[in-house]
């Protein structure tokens, strides 16, 4: 395993010019996802005065030809401001900018999901849709080796392990914490996975688009913090190959009437449509259309078969498990568990409302007027 250059520099040399007064002047980093769907890209501009809104936000733009977004003859990309977070990395008060992608003739890029999940968002406010996604990611080298040298079966001690030989990386998965909870970032909670080196945390419950604009930028936050370390975050669904557990972003989901009494009955309505749909949504559930989840999805190491739909109480090998309390309770939520780590959470969070409040059917998504 081997760490990155950069991160050899002198941080306390750095840390000498950050706590140089900045005057009124405010930086902004603006954040944005490039074309293949899974990278994230960013640039700063300085602004005159702290913005309070994102109305307080001017458009940018950026050149598409170098992110996989555009031909080089007709580059410009605009940056269309959506969400904003405090800076965790220069602090208050410096802002993060998550913005949607628009191209030259302000059409959303192909990669800009977030403009149809909003639409749809917008649809069903009265049903106040809460989500909370998990997380999973991969601790590597820059070298694309491990970041543990060796690892040692079996697997059970470094789920939730303590010990030097059993957790990998906390250094990072304390940092990345802290730092989203200064951002305003709505993460619930972390805790070591399976496989060496592998890690989860939680977001939500965010209601609505919040879902995607708050794990995007814990993503960002995330790869981050791994840069000032030397280390790479991998959000690949399988990244090492053999008997060893996948990466997935499980996805929980409610409605109000799913979470009020006798809300059971909503949540079982619900997987029935989704047992119905089940192709569809594996298409939306990771960027590749379900080529990278078939890595992943096998039937084995806590996951269902890609190839079929199943549903349980307390079951980590279904496609859809309830959880233990929503049975007890007869309220409260399910998780979906197909959704993989490299995700786009505005696909998941749309599909998921498409199938089960909109009642849609067939493998196609419905064409809505705006």
């Amino acid at each position: 395993m081997s760490t990155s250059a950069s991160s050899q520099l002198s941080k306390a040399m750095k840390q000498m010019y950050m706590s140089l007064p900045q005057g009124e002047r405010v930086q902004a980093m603006y954040i944005w996802i490039d074309g293949t769907g899974e990278g994230l890209r960013c640039k700063t501009r300085t602004l005159d005065c702290e913005p309070k809104t994102i109305e307080d936000l001017p458009e940018w733009n950026f050149d598409g030809s170098s992110t996989h977004q555009s031909e080089g003859s007709n580059s410009d990309m605009f940056l269309i401001p959506v969400a904003m977070f405090r800076d965790p990395f220069r602090r208050d008060p410096n802002k993060l900018v998550f913005c949607e992608v628009l191209k030259y003739n302000r059409m959303t890029a192909e990669t800009n999901l977030r403009h149809t999940c909003n639409q749809i968002m917008d649809m069903v406010t009265n049903e106040h849709p809460w989500f909370g996604m998990e997380q999973e990611y991969t601790l590597l080298g820059v070298d694309g080796h491990p970041f543990v040298n060796e690892i040692c079966f079996p697997l059970g001690p470094y789920y939730c392990g303590v010990g030097a030989d059993k957790a990998y990386g906390r250094d990072i998965v304390e940092a990345h914490y802290r730092a989203c909870l200064y951002a305003g970032v709505k993460i619930g909670g972390t805790n070591a996975e399976v496989m060496p080196a592998q890690w989860e945390y939680q977001v939500g419950p965010c209601e609505g688009i919040e879902m995607g604009d708050h794990l995007w930028i814990s993503r960002f936050i995330l790869h981050r913090v791994c840069e000032d370390f030397g280390i790479v975050v991998s959000f690949d669904p399988k990244p090492i190959t053999g008997n060893w557990n996948g990466a997935g972003c499980h996805t929980n989901f409610s409605t109000k009437r799913m979470r009020d009494e006798g809300g059971l009955k909503y949540i079982e309505e619900a997987i029935e449509r989704l047992s119905k749909r089940h192709e569809y949504h594996i298409q939306s559930y990771d960027p590749k259309g379900g080529s990278d989840n078939a890595r992943r999805l096998t039937g084995f190491h806590e996951t269902s078969s890609i190839h079929e739909f199943s549903a349980g109480v307390a079951n980590r090998g279904a496609s859809i498990r309830i959880p233990r309390q929503t049975g007890q309770e007869q309220k409260g939520y399910f998780e979906d568990r197909r959704p993989s780590a490299n995700c786009d959470p505005y696909a998941v969070t749309e599909a998921l409302i498409r199938t089960c409040v909109l009642n849609e059917t067939g493998d196609e998504p419905v064409q809505y007027k705006n």
